[in-house]
């Protein structure tokens, strides 16, 4: 299976290729704007590095991973489109010029127009959304599944920045997807970028009802976001990358708490969550099946975001189907 890398910065090196390298069945190409870079990457995990991305598509990959800075990828998804790559997996957030935390009206707009030229030539769109694949994620999943907890009443997140665009996921993961939305900026601000706070009250379709706020005032050295979402029989509490899961059972007046062991940090959980999300990936490439989280997953997150934007410029509710349609 030839798998193409476009971008070999630490994310590419950190949590990509360590997982990639163990695979036998597996060959890689780089490319990076820095030759150096892709070349310290071929010589850590094998492979060879192409000089453009025309040399890197030009021997058909099975799937092209685009590594790069979310500011910078749109660029690269515009370069790629007349190459008519087979498969695209994606880092996240899909699109955003000005960063991960301020994504934009344009943004959703430049990414809905890539995205359909590139499914209108048949390319097939996977994201990354690794916050799925935590072990306490998939483990909540199965709880309110197995023990039919319902359907999704409410839900409440607050979140670190750093960990915005995936918990916007995970509220889309584990209630559904937004139908509207009405969103206040903070007055005050934190960290370098000098960021507002984003508060957000939500209606999902099906009518769940929900708020979600986004900030850096939240310390590192603490959980860097939690999640609540109550279902008509039952409850589930996330917190972080490495916390406890708490879930309250309606149906045996139960409080359970399960938590990790402690040998390990926040983040080899982070770094191992990589490994599942690229693991079924690769596995729906072997098996011929559609990806586990498709890129459609990037935009309706993107979607989301945009919506918040022009609900604090407007003053108003959005409904993101009419504004924003995909």
């Amino acid at each position: 299976m030839k798998i193409a890398v476009v971008g070999t910065g630490s994310v590419a090196k950190d949590c990509y290729l360590p997982f990639l390298k163990t695979q036998k069945d597996v060959a890689l190409t780089y490319f990076s704007r820095t030759r150096a870079k892709a070349d310290a990457c071929a010589a850590a995990f094998g492979g060879t590095v192409r000089e453009s991305l025309p040399a890197l598509l030009a021997d058909d990959p099975d799937a092209v991973l685009v590594l790069t800075r979310e500011t910078a990828r749109a660029g690269v998804l515009r370069e790629l489109i007349p190459l008519r790559p087979r498969r695209l997996f994606l880092e996240k957030p899909l699109v955003a010029q000005g960063g991960q935390d301020n994504v934009s009206e344009d943004d959703f707009a430049i990414a809905r127009d890539l995205m359909a030229a590139l499914h209108g030539q048949g390319c097939e769109t996977a994201m990354i959304f690794n916050y799925r694949f935590f072990e306490q994620t998939i483990a909540a999943r199965e709880i309110v599944a197995q023990r039919r907890f319902g359907t999704p009443v409410n839900a409440v997140a607050m979140v670190n920045y750093a960990c915005w665009s995936h918990c916007i996921d995970l509220l889309h993961h584990l209630v559904g997807p937004a139908e509207s939305v009405t969103a206040q900026a903070s007055g005050m601000t934190f960290g370098k970028d000098s960021v507002p706070d984003l508060a957000a009250s939500i209606r999902f379709v099906g009518g769940a009802a929900g708020t979600i706020l986004g900030t850096w005032s939240m310390n590192f050295g603490f959980p860097l976001f939690e999640l609540t979402v109550n279902y008509s029989g039952g409850r589930v509490h996330l917190r972080c990358l490495d916390g406890d899961l708490e879930i309250l059972d309606y149906s045996t007046h139960r409080h359970e708490v399960l938590s990790l062991t402690r040998n390990t940090s926040r983040w080899d959980q982070y770094r191992a969550s990589f490994g599942r999300s690229l693991g079924a990936y690769l596995d729906s490439l072997r098996q011929g099946t559609p990806p586990p989280v498709p890129g459609s997953a990037g935009l309706e997150e993107l979607r989301f975001e945009a919506g918040l934007r022009r609900a604090v410029r407007l003053g108003r509710a959005v409904v993101l189907s009419e504004e924003f349609p995909c």
